[in-house]
């Protein structure tokens, strides 16, 4: 079981005002949403995707303000390979906050927020379409353990890893996929032993074939039993790794009409 990388969930406190943020700034255009009793949920990605390319999920719950936390830490997306510079100025000429520039990340990479801060980092690729989602990156207590629930419970691949004095980061992805979907940046602290998870990060979605198949593989695996299948009407279900964080387990008909599957 080795699904791809569906979409990221992030809570947002204005739905409106981050539609048109990511709209304006990222070229993003909205893909499909639900209005569920008291919450929102949309899909966004740019124009021309990837088929396996993955998504933004913005879940706007009425009357709440997210609550930002250090255990969930950016997504990144993606420019073409030297212009970087160029498309960071971009987005300072539009009005986005100056964060961390070009200049301070040693031109490799760049980071703004958006109007709820969470952390957009931009990437230079020769892959994918511009400002498509590249990887996600999460805050993980013990590497060894994170990388084991990814490679075992997801059968996926460690595909990168970067190890400086204070921090490492390791970068884990399913077998075989395409330059273009989206891989999980575990960075792992080794001062740090705890992180604090608010509300505003969700959680990661996996795309698989079967939601009961694999549910039950995961289990056979001592993935946590957090939300099965039957509690969640036989749509979806959720795992949580080692950590805490949320992933979803979904299936997608690419024949539907709808996005989701309700």
């Amino acid at each position: 079981m080795d699904g791809t990388l569906d979409h990221v969930m992030l809570r947002v406190a204005d739905l409106q005002e981050s539609l048109n943020w990511y709209s304006t700034h990222l070229d993003y255009e909205e893909k499909d949403r639900y209005e569920g009793d008291g919450f929102t949920i949309v899909y966004l990605g740019p124009q021309e995707m990837h088929q396996d390319g993955a998504m933004l999920e913005l879940t706007h719950n009425e009357g709440e303000v997210p609550e930002l936390a250090d255990a969930w830490g950016h997504i990144a997306v993606r420019v073409p390979e030297g212009e970087l510079e160029a498309s960071y100025q971009k987005l300072m000429d539009e009005g986005v906050e100056d964060y961390r520039d070009p200049e301070s990340c040693g031109g490799r990479y760049a980071f703004v927020k958006d109007p709820d801060g969470h952390e957009v980092e931009i990437v230079q690729r020769d892959h994918g379409a511009r400002w498509s989602l590249d990887h996600t990156m999460i805050r993980v207590e013990d590497a060894d353990e994170a990388i084991g629930f990814w490679t075992r419970k997801f059968e996926y691949d460690e595909v990168g890893r970067w190890e400086a004095d204070t921090f490492a980061n390791y970068f884990v992805e399913p077998k075989d996929a395409a330059p273009e979907e989206m891989a999980v940046e575990l960075t792992y602290n080794y001062d740090r032993d705890t992180y604090d998870f608010g509300d505003a990060w969700g959680h990661l979605c996996v795309r698989i074939d079967d939601v009961h198949d694999d549910w039950e593989t995961l289990i056979e695996r001592d993935a946590p039993d957090y939300r099965d299948p039957e509690s969640c009407d036989n749509l979806y279900a959720f795992t949580e790794d080692q950590d805490g964080h949320e992933i979803e387990l979904l299936e997608r008909d690419p024949t539907s009409a709808s996005l989701f599957p309700f």
